[in-house]
This record gives C-alpha cells, sequence and structure tokens, in this order.
C-alpha cells in the first residue's frame, strides 16, 4: 500500500511546477504546464459528461429501465421545459460513477510520486487521514473526490440547459440544442469550484490553480466539442455536439 504525499514533507520540483512545503504552485507554473496539470486533475469531471452518456445509454439497455428525466418533464411559466429529456438520473448516476473510477485511475496513474517529465500527478497530493473526504483509505478517498468533481460537472450541464431551455432553445427529440458556451464553461466553471471548495487543502483543490484553470477555460469549448465528435462516431449522440 502506497502512502500519501503529506502536506508536511513535501518538496520538489516537477516539470517546472513547485511542490513545497507549504502548497504553492503559482510562482513556478509554464504557460503550458499549468493548465495541463489542471486537465490531468480534473479529468474526472472533464470526462463526467462522457460518462453521463454511457450511462444514458446503456443503464436502460442493462436494466430495461427506461430513462427518467431529472426534472420529471415538468414546465415554467415560459411554457418550457426546466432542463429537458437530456438531463436524467441514470446519466447522472454514470457520471458520478464513471468520475469517481476515473479519479482511482488518475490516483494510481501518479503513482504517489512525483515524476521527472509530465504533470500527471496524483490528485490527492497533501490528503491526509483526517480530512473529511478520506473514507476507505486511499481508493476511496478518490473515488469520493472524483464523484464530487463528476457531481460538479453536471450541476453546470445542468444550470447550461436550464438557461438554453429559458432563452426558448429546445431540445428535438434526441437532438441537443447547440450553443456552445452554455454547453461548456458552466460544467468546467462548475467542476472547478468544487474542487476548489471542497478539496483546498490537497493538490486538486490548491488555490494556485485558479490562473491555469481560466487559461483551461479557453480551450475547453474546443475540448467539449471533441468529446461530443467522439461520441458521435462510436454512436452514443445523435448530433456531434
Amino acid at each position: 500500500m502506497r502512502t500519501i504525499l503529506s502536506r508536511r514533507f513535501l518538496s520538489c520540483y516537477v516539470s517546472g511546477v513547485s511542490l513545497t512545503i507549504s502548497p504553492s504552485l503559482g510562482e513556478t507554473m509554464s504557460f503550458w504546464s499549468g493548465p495541463l496539470l489542471v486537465l490531468w486533475l480534473y479529468l474526472p469531471g472533464y470526462l463526467a459528461n462522457t460518462a453521463a452518456m454511457l450511462g444514458g445509454k446503456w443503464i436502460p439497455e442493462m436494466t430495461g429501465i427506461e430513462p427518467r428525466p431529472i426534472d420529471g418533464g415538468r414546465q415554467l411559466s415560459d411554457g418550457h421545459r426546466i432542463l429537458g429529456d437530456g438531463k436524467t438520473w441514470n446519466g447522472l448516476m454514470g457520471a458520478i460513477l464513471g468520475a469517481g473510477l476515473l479519479c482511482m485511475f488518475t490516483h494510481w496513474a501518479g503513482e504517489n510520486h512525483i515524476v521527472t517529465e509530465g504533470v500527471f500527478l496524483d490528485p490527492l497530493i497533501w490528503a491526509a487521514p483526517g480530512d473529511w473526504f478520506w473514507i476507505g483509505g486511499e481508493w476511496g478517498t478518490a473515488f469520493i473526490v472524483g464523484a464530487f468533481l463528476g457531481l460538479g460537472c453536471m450541476i453546470g450541464d445542468c444550470a447550461g440547459s436550464f438557461i438554453k431551455r429559458r432563452m426558448g432553445k429546445k431540445r428535438e427529440g434526441s437532438e441537443s440544442s447547440q450553443a456552445p458556451l452554455l454547453d461548456t464553461l458552466p460544467f468546467a466553471i462548475c467542476t472547478f469550484a468544487m474542487g476548489l471548495l471542497l478539496f483546498p487543502h490537497t493538490l486538486v483543490g490548491n488555490s494556485d490553480l485558479i490562473g491555469p484553470m481560466l487559461g483551461l477555460l479557453v480551450l475547453t469549448p474546443v475540448i467539449h466539442r471533441l468529446t461530443n465528435v467522439f461520441g458521435y462516431w462510436v454512436g452514443l449522440k445523435e448530433v456531434p455536439y
């Protein structure tokens, strides 16, 4: 069993990123290493939408249970759905489960040690058994961190859908209405906020990552479009956006 790198004794340099006794990263991150580190640490949140697509398609196929919209089909006074058929409970469960498992992978891939090249660091660096989310050892903790990042993604995604419905952008059957910024920025912002607010004493929630997060937000619409194109290509989405 590997030991989590502690806040007290960690002091080394990695790919231009300095991890010190006092968790401070801001002065040593390069233009590219910062956003790449953020993308790696928040990969569970960024891919939660893909997990939601898989959950929305596979859970009904495996269980025979029809998808249940989160809004229950209800409309507001403007005559439009609250969220629409695209936001389902099985998709939400798939996103949370998938994000939790993916964070276990990034924890494993980080090897709990600092590599000399790259930014594939363990998101649990600086986590400790006394933290509120430390449940079930390191692997249970990794799942919990990932699950909350996935939940943050889904909250932002639902917020984007809510705004689109208020703007009169309807979901037509299985085809989502296209709104690039509302389809990307809300889920990324809520994912980052979840990490910063809930895990401030770990690497994934370090406040020095805020600058690189803003940089990654600029690239998020491109990343989101590429994942949706892939989902369309493999038959998980009806449209490539």
